[in-house]
């Protein structure tokens, strides 16, 4: 899920040592990440779910260039992904089994499987603000009321739906911003507000650190709050992927930590 263009030798650095654990657990692991419809095995008559139902389309059918996430997710041959518990939450669960979470240590507003959201708005020679000690969320509301608010997906639990709910939790809702854009991505949003198209937004912290090594347009907002922690990315596998090969899986992740 953070697979960015410039960060490819990281992530594909990343796989080979976990697919090398895989594989040394006896299991057959890819040698390449799957990145377009194109690297997905064909599923003729579109993926099923356990009741005999259609539930995402034969990737063979969609553009090859493209990435369907949800296929990817749902596909059977699933043996190693990434999502967000925002879809999880909107029944993907059901589909899925998750084996781990990753450690958001390393960056800031993360700890250990938690990770929070740096709320980003333009930057205006002021300071950014820090992620709180205890993980509380700290939103600026005489900041962002009335303003735009640029969210990546209405499923994204880091860029609308954990920013909804702490807002509730203060007594607010997504009605304090003046207007609300779909920019389909964080590094998106981040461009948004640079451009003057947006005020503001909700960048979880792992994006957020990587727009600040690759992205331009982040030189030119700044952190004014940020949401509460919560469980970040899990890991997951096809529902149908066999217990072994599930507990191997886990014991392969955790060999790497």
């Amino acid at each position: 899920m953070y697979d960015w263009p410039e960060a490819r030798g990281e992530i594909d650095a990343q796989w080979a040592r976990l697919r090398e654990a895989i594989r040394r657990k006896g299991i057959e692991a890819p040698e390449k990440l799957v990145r377009v419809n194109g690297d997905l095995p064909p599923v003729p008559g579109g993926i099923r779910g356990s009741a005999g139902k259609v539930i995402a389309p034969d990737p063979a059918t969609l553009p090859a260039d493209e990435l369907d996430f949800q296929g990817l997710w749902l596909h059977p041959a699933l043996l190693f992904g990434q999502t967000c518990w925002g879809p999880m939450e909107l029944g993907l669960a059901s589909h899925v089994q998750v084996i781990g979470q990753p450690s958001y240590d390393a960056v800031e507003g993360g700890q250990g499987e938690l990770y929070s959201s740096a709320i980003v708005m333009p930057a205006d020679g002021g300071q950014s603000v820090a992620s709180p000690a205890d993980g509380s969320a700290s939103i600026p509301l005489d900041l962002i009321r009335g303003k735009r608010l640029a969210f990546n997906n209405p499923d994204s639990m880091s860029g609308l739906l954990g920013l909804t709910r702490d807002l509730d939790a203060m007594g607010e809702s997504l009605d304090i911003f003046a207007s609300q854009i779909q920019s389909g991505g964080h590094r998106s949003s981040i461009v948004a507000i640079a451009e003057g198209r947006a005020d503001v937004a909700a960048i979880d912290c792992e994006s957020w650190a990587l727009a600040k090594r690759f992205e331009p347009a982040a030189r030119h907002v700044k952190v004014v709050g940020w949401t509460r922690r919560r469980k970040g990315l899990p890991f997951i596998t096809a529902r149908a992927t066999p217990p072994e090969t599930v507990a191997a899986l886990r014991e392969a992740i955790a060999g790497l930590e």
